[in-house]
């Protein structure tokens, strides 16, 4: 793997760790909806891990991440679709697909 890679990798990392960080303990829908600071720190991390994952992917097509494009379409949508952003959506990837890919991450890093 070459450094380059690494650091895309390391990128997508450092944002699901600060997506934790961001979350202070939110634990239910309800308290992340009711939080626009935490939102928009969450929407922020999400773009800049579709932006790392974008770079990865020119680089690294067959790099083994399972939802990759997913991941991807997500960063557009925030960026491009600002006012249509779903904050269910948002807290769905948060629950159920970050744990996936910082173990996929992780993998790839050691």
């Amino acid at each position: 793997m070459n450094d380059t890679t690494k650091k895309y990798l390391y990128d997508i990392k450092k944002s699901v760790d600060s997506i934790t960080i961001h979350l202070g303990g939110i634990n239910n829908f309800k308290l992340f909806s009711g939080n626009l600071t935490v939102r928009r720190a969450v929407e922020r991390e999400l773009e800049i891990i579709g932006e790392a994952m974008t770079h990865l992917l020119s680089i690294e097509p067959e790099i083994k991440i399972a939802d990759a494009k997913k991941i991807i379409a997500m960063r557009n949508r925030i960026i491009h679709g600002y006012d249509s952003v779903d904050d269910a959506v948002v807290w769905n990837v948060v629950i159920k697909s970050l744990p996936v890919l910082k173990g996929e991450v992780a993998k790839l890093l050691e």
